[in-house]
């Protein structure tokens, strides 16, 4: 979708790195000329990304880093700085924990609020700054928050991921309109089935998996990741400010 030439000497944060969506967008943007900061929790999972990227000649610097935790901010001035600054955040960080409001339990929805919603605007205000100044030196810069086709319909057996990926979609219309006039473009991709480790954490979650596949051909981890690197190689004066993608098969 995109040339090498477009994304090279672009300096990207990535977050949920160690896997999925965040490891595959990570891998492509390295691959097509950008530096990579490759943000997530497993520090192994993030070793063995880097030495990928390193031995295909490709740039990264792993930052360990716990979205739900105090150390967010720190942890992004720290992936910024590594960087030697940056043009372009990639919020593809989150999980999904299935399970009903009635009865649920309440440590679920907290982890799930902290990591999708709060982490990612912790982020990526810390961030802010940095994709203001490289829009003021007259280079494209990019703000990608990875949501959900959720955000926009009834998810049965997931509703507080699913509010939670309403809400990353809401604050991204407000933080286009906020960072508009800065030249900062912001992005809300909403993905629909992909086959990604984000449910495998239960028995629900796996058996929910397994449905799935049967009835429709899920997107890829890479599938997503092209969708992103197309929508950040446009021109800086293009914006692609809402992106759904879905299998063909998912209605």
């Amino acid at each position: 979708m995109t040339s090498q030439s477009s994304l090279a000497g672009r300096r990207a944060v990535v977050t949920g790195a160690s896997s999925g969506i965040g490891a595959a967008t990570a891998r492509l943007l390295a691959t097509q000329g950008a530096r990579v900061a490759l943000v997530a929790r497993r520090q192994d999972r993030l070793d063995a990304l880097h030495a990928e990227i390193k031995d295909a000649g490709g740039f990264a610097v792993p930052i360990v880093l716990d979205l739900a935790a105090d150390t967010v901010e720190a942890g992004a001035r720290l992936a910024a700085r590594e960087l030697g600054g940056l043009d372009l955040v990639v919020n593809a960080a989150g999980i999904l924990s299935p399970g009903p409001v009635l009865g649920g339990p309440t440590d679920s929805w907290e982890r799930q609020i902290d990591l999708n919603l709060t982490g990612l605007l912790r982020l990526s205000r810390a961030l802010l700054p940095e994709l203001v100044a490289a829009a003021s030196a007259g280079g494209a810069a990019d703000l990608v928050n990875v949501s959900s086709a959720a955000a926009t319909q009834v998810e049965p057996g997931a509703p507080v991921y699913a509010a939670t990926k309403a809400a990353v979609s809401h604050l991204s219309r407000h933080l286009r309109m906020e960072l508009a006039p800065h030249d900062v473009r912001v992005t809300d991709l909403r993905p629909g089935m992909v086959l990604t480790e984000l449910l495998s954490g239960s028995e629900m979650g796996v058996a929910w998996t397994e449905d799935m596949k049967k009835r429709i051909d899920p997107l890829t981890a890479d599938d997503v990741a092209q969708v992103i690197a197309f929508a950040v190689g446009q021109p800086r004066h293009v914006n692609l400010p809402e992106i759904v993608v879905m299998p063909a098969k998912q209605t």
